[in-house]
């Protein structure tokens, strides 16, 4: 039950007004609470609801084998690292984790973190820093300017939250590369980095990486791509996308996240050894917090190499992907254009898109409503990552309800 803060010190903030009203419109409201695995199927308070909400697209996390290599180096290793890499080491899964996404990326080093979001982080404190040990040589590079594709993550954004606007962050329109060489131009001779993802998770584009990579080479700009979302979805050997992966490995740094493809959390940073070897330290995040825990490093590692040993198994996801927007077509959604797995169904009113989120779980669906501030205002829309585990009874449940709210407000 929530406290009134009258009287308090906080209630000049304004937390139990906003609170009340946001509740009273299905704005704001606490998650749902599950029983046991997010997984294709959730058990919330007693009810069992499809669940198109969990990121764990291929369910690799309820696989026996990988809750077996978890539990094996669980017991080897422990469940916490201990500490920060610099002081309390690095466990030899991570090592190991490491040296095989230089492998899968043609990097030189890699950098692992506990969640994709502190790696963009890491990465802007890194590339921003000015730090010397003792008044010895140095590096400054807080006059750098950060180049970012507009749709960027809100984790790239909030981490350039530091630069000034105008003069040090600088914004292209979403995949325009002719506007991004306009931008380039004001800034040529400085130091400069362009940030932009391969697959955007809010409305499934893709980046045209090659003609972008061709500007930052033209401008002799340092390319960091946030792949967190098509991160072993596309590449290895993947028919969609080829040339986009192909053109990646041509990026100065990559970032990926391990939540979507793998099933588990934490990410990773590659890129040159030196550069890399200095963000141990100026990235702040491998001396002020902990990693990836060991078994979760070990079990990632592991559900890699398979994937890697057998490319059908996304293959046959994404033919799934296919036939579930042919059925969003045929009963007349607007869907995004781009054929990713990243399927977005257009909502439009964050008003509609609220009331929805409701609706769907009284009949028994938990769905991903993306609205403001995840989108812009009455730009709402389902946003749905198809879990690889859910039955064709799921799906065709969820179509006929979609297809009657659909009617019902007019999407």
């Amino acid at each position: 039950m929530a406290l009134s803060l009258t009287g308090s010190a906080l209630a000049k903030w304004g937390f139990s007004e906003w609170v009340e009203s946001s509740v009273q419109s299905n704005e704001l409201y606490d998650p749902p609470v599950l029983n046991g695995a997010n997984d294709a199927i959730v058990d919330v308070e007693g009810r069992e609801l499809v669940n198109f909400s969990g990121i764990g697209i291929l369910g690799w996390q309820r696989e026996p084998d990988v809750l077996a290599n978890f539990t094996a180096a669980a017991a080897e290793y422990g469940l916490v690292t201990g500490g920060s890499r610099m002081t309390a080491g690095v466990s030899h899964p991570h090592r190991d984790l490491e040296s095989l996404l230089c492998e899968i990326t043609g990097k030189e080093r890699a950098l692992t973190f506990a969640s994709g979001l502190l790696a963009n982080f890491g990465f802007v404190n890194a590339m921003s820093a000015r730090f010397s040990f003792a008044g010895g040589v140095g590096v400054d590079n807080s006059d750098m300017v950060f180049v970012l594709d507009r749709s960027s993550h809100w984790s790239m954004w909030k981490a350039a939250e530091k630069f000034n606007l105008g003069r040090n962050l600088l914004t292209f329109r979403h995949n325009d590369t002719d506007h991004l060489r306009k931008v380039l131009e004001k800034v040529r001779g400085r130091r400069v980095v362009v940030g932009f993802e391969v697959v955007y998770s809010d409305d499934g584009t893709v980046a045209p990486v090659g003609e972008i990579l061709d500007l930052c080479e033209e401008f002799n700009a340092v390319s960091y791509v946030d792949d967190a979302t098509g991160f072993m979805v596309y590449g290895n050997s993947q028919r969609r996308f080829a040339q986009e992966y192909e053109d990646l490995r041509r990026v100065t740094f990559l970032m990926m996240s391990f939540a979507k493809s793998v099933g588990l959390e934490g990410g990773a940073l590659v890129g040159p050894a030196d550069a890399m070897q200095a963000f141990e330290m100026l990235s702040g995040y491998s001396i002020f917090t902990a990693a990836i825990q060991p078994p979760t490093a070990s079990a990632i590692a592991y559900v890699l190499r398979r994937m890697l040993q057998n490319p059908t198994v996304i293959n046959d996801y994404l033919d799934r992907v296919d036939w579930l927007r042919t059925q969003l077509t045929r009963i007349g959604c607007t869907i995004n254009a781009t054929p990713s797995y990243v399927t977005s169904i257009v909502i439009g009113s964050d008003e509609v898109a609220a009331q929805l989120r409701v609706d769907f779980a009284e009949r028994g669906y938990l769905v991903p409503i993306f609205r403001y501030p995840a989108m812009k205002k009455n730009h709402a829309v389902i946003r749905l990552l198809l879990n690889a585990r859910s039955s064709r009874e799921h799906l065709d449940g969820f179509i006929e309800t979609l297809a009657e709210l659909k009617r019902k407000y007019g999407f």
